[in-house]
């Protein structure tokens, strides 16, 4: 790999962490009342993602959408299979309970994922890729089902209503 393509991998991996956190701080900025730099930190995390596509886009890895689920199957199969699970452990080993908590539940999710992603192939191959199916994301744990949201989270038991549809 050349110098300009491990520079886009680095970058790209970084302006994608500068969009989560700068969404994570402005959500502690709104909950704080703080609401002009909130919408800043939107404003730097749209912007942000701006970068990170451009990046990913030139790096070439946008490619068809059949290729890009069997992309997102292996990077959840590696988490699921090998990532999480010794996260897991190492934290547990440590004492860190709550990484404990946060690597378990990725864990569990990362495998819905994948077969969210495997249907979704299979829908694609059968001529079925227009099917309109709503989703719904826990915002304790990111657990993802189809259809509608249950009573309570399988994964962490959040209530229905900290489930989000997703347009």
């Amino acid at each position: 790999m050349g110098k300009t393509a491990k520079n886009l991998k680095e970058a790209f991996s970084g302006e994608s962490q500068a969009n989560r956190k700068y969404l994570a701080f402005s959500d502690k900025a709104e909950k704080e009342g703080l609401l002009q730099v909130a919408k800043l930190f939107r404003a730097a995390a749209f912007a942000e993602t701006v970068h990170a596509l451009n990046h990913l886009r030139i790096m070439g890895d946008i490619k068809s959408t059949l290729e890009n689920l069997k992309t997102a199957i292996s990077g959840e199969t590696f988490e699921f299979d090998e990532m999480y699970p010794e996260y897991v452990e190492i934290a547990k080993e440590e004492g860190n309970k709550s990484a404990v908590w946060s690597f378990d539940v990725a864990n569990k999710v990362e495998k819905i994922h994948a077969g969210h992603f495997s249907k979704a192939i299979e829908a694609l191959k059968n001529g079925k890729g227009r099917v309109d199916i709503d989703y719904y994301v826990c915002e304790v744990c990111g657990n993802t089902v189809e259809a509608m949201a249950p009573e309570r989270c399988p994964i962490c038991g959040a209530p229905k209503d900290r489930f989000n549809k997703i347009n």
